[in-house]
């Protein structure tokens, strides 16, 4: 097993069960589930007991049942799709975006099992939620209104962590480091016509460099 496919399947693995456990303790949870939640920051951040049938910022929440699960396991095949096109393209050592990339997976895949596998339960098919950013401040909670439609962050996962920062990791690397390596790659290329263009090979003893015999080849000619 070459290195990429270690970290890779590691870090898909580990995001998705780190995920689930956690989902499990808070559902599981009597502290967490008491009114309020369980305050870690007061007035600013607490872990609670939410569960959320849509997707993020309640998305698609209205639609029935049977179309949200559908959605959501197609955009999660999809979305596997080509996390997996991209990961077979990645050279064997490239620890970096096998990392990004298991991170993408296991997000996508921690939540489409809350999805699927609650209703097998009898529970609906929503997702659990618990870390919960927030402010109890009125002049701050209607600043954050005017501003932003809503005074506090909706409540998210360790899914939907992994998720975006699998996906910020992603697109750091496309729009700063390989467009980089491409910018000095087509610089080299044209220092390389330069140089090709202002130094011409030399002709050889006898030829001109338009390839044509030299006047002594010609007068013994």
């Amino acid at each position: 097993m070459n290195r990429k496919i270690a970290i890779f399947s590691l870090v898909t693995v580990l995001g998705v069960v780190l995920d689930q456990i956690t989902k499990y303790v808070v559902r599981a949870s009597d502290a967490i589930n008491a009114p309020g939640g369980v305050q870690v920051i007061p007035h600013f951040f607490s872990i609670v007991h939410a569960e959320n049938p849509g997707a993020a910022l309640g998305m698609l929440g209205n639609l029935s049942e049977p179309w949200r699960i559908g959605i959501f396991v197609g955009f999660t095949i999809i979305a596997g799709i080509i996390v997996f096109d991209l990961f077979r393209r990645l050279p064997p050592g490239d620890i970096f975006l096998s990392t990004t990339l298991g991170l993408i997976l296991s997000g996508a895949l921690g939540n489409a099992i809350d999805r699927v596998a609650k209703p097998m339960w009898g529970d609906k098919a929503t997702v659990t939620d618990f870390l919960r950013f927030y402010t109890d401040d009125p002049e701050l909670s209607q600043t954050l209104v005017d501003w932003f439609g809503m005074a506090e962050y909706p409540s998210f996962n360790v899914a939907d962590i992994n998720l975006v920062v699998g996906v910020g990791l992603f697109l750091v690397h496309y729009l700063f480091i390989e467009s980089r390596n491409k910018g000095e790659e087509l610089e080299e290329e044209l220092d390389d016509e330069l140089d090709d263009t202002l130094d011409p090979p030399e002709a050889s003893d006898g030829d001109t460099p338009d390839g044509e015999p030299s006047k002594d080849e010609a007068a013994a000619q």
